[in-house]
């Protein structure tokens, strides 16, 4: 009777706690720095934990116990777990700007540094930046490897003296797992710890230190500044030399993502500390979908870090073709897209009737004897179970054992596929793209003999299948092709614009490699990154914005490190009017079958070795930022949550007058019964001493430009100068809709007319239906 009523009441409390636990959840609360009503306590800190004090109920858990974070330098706050009636309770308080609750976001070469024209012999960005010597890239990913030949410091110079980091110790990973390749590393999950609480008991293992468990990180951070490692490649694919963007810089470690994805309090204590450490540049392979800048964690947090000269570089999302799908749009981020690169792993797909049909395949030549012969090829549909998707549990053995399977694409992941079918006793694998993913190409290192085919493709293996009694097929694996194909290309999973948050800036920025991309990999994954694959690699192939940040974060660290005075502003600028416009076939860059416009590759493709050497920047001070968040309709409160500052819009309003962001691209926007708009621009001289700049315009459809003056001189270098530009509107606006028109305003040295400086220019008549 003892036992159970003391088992009664265990039950009755774990019950209660389980409520408890359900009922609280995790919020970021914004605090005034200033502290209107801030009496003295010894530390942030302790002021912090006051607010918790008086909030949580008398006779509960220590009020401390509720505290995740506590937040200084990229905001005033912390982040707690809060019942509603806490949370109304904190916001009737004068000292609370804001509460946010948790956003989940998610994560988003042996070539690649050729392909943008790196080299460690040629005069160019390498050189120039003795390879980012000195530079510190902050990478906010899922961990590091750090026994990767990519980390491997031979050659690196000390840690810098302004570094403030430190090697965080936890599990499989201590103080020795640094060195002065990876300078420092640190993991924040109690963000993520609470959210996953009640995850199944079959969640990935993750490592409770700064250690990788997915390998995403370690392949961010190795894209933006690995060392050299010759003989690199995926099972003998693609083999080369293997090289981050930025070889000579510093790496430090900041682990916010894990196995449920990555919480907005997480991130934001990973700024937080990454903005005292004294990194040189942010690179963030991670978001969601677009959120208003006052609600977005990492846009306020990148506020900070730029105030203290840290380039932000972010991922634009992998949520495209969707028009303003891109994330990460403030004007203080750079924010990148994904591309092409003229590299391709052909694993062709002979079809019982002679027929060829195109894909792209990592699986290694030698491993495939038996998809040298012909195989009955067998595609099943059974909306119930997923078949046609290769779901788990879809596939009957006694319908697949030794034939070629189709899955098609989607709902599972891809390589994910090609373990349902060999564990169904399937021999080989053929992946179809569907209409949602048309000819996307990005290839997977798969578990059995396997190859990706586009939709085209794909409509013709249905058809060859609908009209056979017995269809076959065989794989031809024809190993790397390298500049046969025409790239760069915008991939198609790139996040588009027009910017949701900010329509009067041109986002994405540029784009950069992001398909197929090989770089360093973790000794605890397959190469295909399923837990039932025991092959293990040093390198292995991923696709996404996620990979083509990294590029551009390591590009930024080797231009900081050639022009360390530069602000982040200053990069960005040197970055977007150098980028390329054209693939290396010398036309447009494509998207899918047409050029690419701008909302899809904005200023073009990076060019570390224009960027290194711009001629002109368009530079930004913080309180233009602070005129502009006005500009667009931001309230004086959510101009606060941003920056911190006390200002009056209506104020700042009337003291700039027709102000405009000095921003290195332009977007006009005609609204309602407006025909001419003004901008003013400013350039600062960062080339020779006596240079002449004279202006090329290519006016944008159905606008007509005007440039006053035409021509700039300089005396000097870092002089500025201002030029303003017309835009007038003569084309009538009816109800049919005009797609965004684009041109460019270029300013060309005529003592060198190789060097330009450009600037991309989208309009927008906003009253069209």
């Amino acid at each position: 009777m003892v036992f159970s009523t003391q088992f009664s009441f265990l039950c009755l409390l774990l019950c209660t706690v389980f409520i408890q636990a359900q009922d609280l959840q995790t919020y970021i609360v914004q605090l005034h720095p200033h502290g209107e009503n801030r009496p003295p306590f010894s530390s942030k800190l302790q002021w912090h934990l006051s607010f918790l004090a008086k909030t949580v109920s008398s006779g509960e858990e220590d009020s401390s116990s509720r505290l995740l974070y506590s937040y200084h330098s990229a905001m005033e706050g912390f982040a707690a777990r809060l019942t509603e009636a806490e949370l109304e309770f904190l916001r009737k308080s004068n000292d609370v700007l804001s509460i946010r609750a948790e956003r989940r976001l998610e994560i988003q070469t042996t070539y690649s540094y050729k392909f943008l024209g790196l080299s460690p012999t040629k005069e160019g960005a390498w050189l120039k930046s003795g390879f980012g010597r000195g530079a510190i890239i902050g990478v906010l990913d899922t961990g590091v490897w750090p026994e990767s030949p990519s980390f491997d410091d031979y050659g690196m110079p000390p840690v810098p003296q302004k570094w403030r980091g430190i090697c965080q110790g936890g599990q499989d990973f201590n103080s020795s797992s640094c060195n002065r390749k990876i300078i420092g590393a640190r993991f924040f999950s109690k963000g993520h710890r609470v959210a996953s609480m009640t995850s199944s008991p079959d969640a990935v293992e993750e490592y409770v230190s700064p250690r990788d468990s997915h390998g995403h990180g370690t392949h961010t951070a190795s894209t933006a500044g690995g060392a050299a490692v010759p003989m690199a490649g995926v099972l003998r694919n693609g083999a080369g030399e293997a090289r981050g963007m930025a070889p000579g810089a510093h790496i430090a470690i900041y682990k916010v993502c894990w196995f449920s994805g990555c919480y907005s309090s997480d991130i934001l204590a990973a700024m937080d500390v990454a903005i005292r450490d004294g990194v040189d540049v942010l690179s963030l392979s991670l978001g969601g979908f677009p959120v208003p800048l006052y609600d977005d964690t990492i846009a306020i947090g990148s506020f900070r870090a730029m105030e203290h000269g840290i380039s932000v570089i972010c991922a634009a999302g992998n949520n495209g073709p969707i028009q303003s799908s891109v994330a990460n749009g403030a004007p203080w981020i750079a924010t990148i897209g994904a591309s092409t690169l003229d590299r391709k792993f052909p694993a062709l797909v002979q079809l019982g009737n002679g027929k060829f049909l195109y894909g792209e395949s990592l699986y290694p030549r030698k491993q495939i004897p038996r998809s040298r012969k012909s195989l009955e090829l067998v595609y099943f549909k059974d909306g119930d179970k997923g078949s046609e998707f290769c779901l788990r549990g879809s596939l009957s053995r006694a319908q697949v054992q030794g034939k070629m399977v189709v899955c098609d694409r989607g709902v599972n992941g891809r390589a994910e596929k090609g373990q349902v079918v060999k564990e169904a006793g399937g021999a080989a694998m053929i992946l179809a793209n569907t209409a949602a993913n048309l000819e996307e190409d990005s290839v997977d290192v798969h578990v059995l003999p396997a190859t990706l085919i586009g939709f085209e493709e794909s409509v013709l293996l249905q058809n060859y299948l609908n009209s056979s009694k017995r269809p076959t097929a065989r794989f031809m694996f024809r190993g790397t092709v390298i500049g046969k194909s025409r790239a760069p290309a915008v991939a198609q999973f790139s996040s588009r614009g027009p910017s949701y948050t900010d329509p009067s800036i041109l986002k994405p920025d540029l784009i950069a490699p992001g398909v197929n991309i090989i770089a360093a990999w973790p000794q605890n994954l397959g190469p295909s990154g399923l837990p039932e694959d025991s092959r293990r690699v040093n390198f292995s192939v991923m696709s996404g914005t996620s990979m083509a940040c990294p590029h551009v974060s390591g590009i930024a660290a080797l231009l900081h490190s050639a022009h360390p005075k530069w602000t982040p502003a200053a990069i960005r600028s040197a970055l977007v009017t150098t980028a390329d416009t054209t693939d290396h076939l010398g036309k447009p860059i494509m998207d899918g079958n047409a050029p690419a416009k701008l909302f899809a590759a904005g200023a073009g493709l990076v060019n570390p070795g224009r960027a290194i050497d711009p001629g002109l920047i368009y530079d930004i001070q913080v309180d233009d930022y602070i005129t502009h968040l006005c500009t667009i309709g931001y309230r004086n409160s959510e101009v606060f949550s941003i920056t911190h500052r006390n200002v009056s819009c209506h104020d700042i309003l009337q003291k700039n007058s027709g102000f405009s962001l000095n921003y290195p691209s332009i977007s006009v926007i005609f609204r309602a019964g407006m025909t001419r708009k003004m901008i003013k621009r400013r350039v600062t001289n960062v080339g020779n001493p006596n240079s002449i700049y004279s202006v090329d315009v290519v006016a944008p459809e159905g606008v007509k430009v005007r440039v006053k003056p035409r021509r700039l001189i300089f005396k000097h270098v870092n002089q500025s100068l201002s030029y303003r530009v017309w835009f007038i509107s003569w084309k009538r606006i009816g109800s049919k809709r005009m797609s965004f028109p684009e041109g460019q305003l270029t300013w060309f040295d005529i003592g060198n007319k190789a060097k330009k400086v450009r600037s991309p220019i989208s309009v927008t008549w906003a009253s069209m239906k």
